[in-house]
């Protein structure tokens, strides 16, 4: 893929993610998904996260509509992570989960969520 056509891709997958998300549908999450997703979530220690890494679309689904769910007083937004198009679910103005992914073609094939608060303290308020 070219740079214009990768970043339309993530900008692409990162939107159906964090709508998926917002809804709670683990089927349209596990639509993003390749049948082989993997995820790893860091808590920390602090915030519950998964233990392992989950390997399978159905887990990772589940796991992220889980972590990702907005609340009243945040919600979710398709953000730069790590130079690409990621998603950070804010309470109030702070981060408080941010994920980032890669891709094979237009499906999400790994999912990297963020939710210890040690690692995030940095992470700019909107």
């Amino acid at each position: 893929m070219t740079g214009a056509r990768e970043a339309a891709a993530y900008d692409r997958s990162a939107r159906r993610f964090a709508r998926a998300c917002a809804a709670g549908d683990v089927a349209a999450l596990r639509a993003t998904l390749t049948s082989d997703a993997v995820a790893v979530a860091d808590g920390g220690g602090q915030v519950w996260a998964a233990p392992h890494p989950l390997r399978a679309a159905d887990g990772v689904a589940r796991l992220a509509a889980t972590l990702m769910r907005p609340t009243a007083d945040g919600g979710l937004k398709v953000e730069s992570v790590n130079g690409r198009a990621g998603v950070v679910l804010r309470r109030g103005r702070e981060a408080v989960a941010v994920v980032a992914f890669a891709l094979i073609g237009r499906a999400i094939a790994a999912v990297w969520i963020v939710a210890n608060p040690d690692n995030l303290r940095a992470w700019p308020p909107q």
